[in-house]
């Protein structure tokens, strides 16, 4: 096998953990707003951000070059989030951020 070989499977890796990267930091930015808007309460927050820098910190308890341990805890940090919020949600707020019956329009 030659450098080539090599070359392209470091590119396909290097493009796989950058989406999944990718896919992760939208996933946080649209739980944050979500946070925000929702009324979770602090304790739920906590356990989101404590995903997130556990995430990015050196400590972890499968070594760096398998980064199973770093996304299985910001998913289930962020799986609790969404089970939180939508429980929070007042019940006559449709569901998913729908506009509300009537269009929303003030009249």
């Amino acid at each position: 096998m030659g450098n080539t070989f090599w070359l392209t499977l470091a590119v396909v890796l290097l493009l796989a953990v950058a989406g999944t990267a990718a896919v992760l930091l939208v996933r946080v930015l649209r739980t944050r707003r979500m946070l925000v808007d929702a009324g979770v309460p602090l304790k739920s927050k906590a356990l989101f951000w404590a995903a997130v820098v556990y995430t990015i910190s050196p400590v972890d308890l499968v070594p760096d070059p398998v980064y199973l341990d770093d996304i299985g805890v910001l998913l289930l940090a962020l799986r609790a989030l969404n089970t939180v919020a939508a429980a929070s949600r007042s019940p006559e707020a449709p569901p998913g951020g729908a506009p509300a019956p009537g269009g929303g329009k003030r009249g």
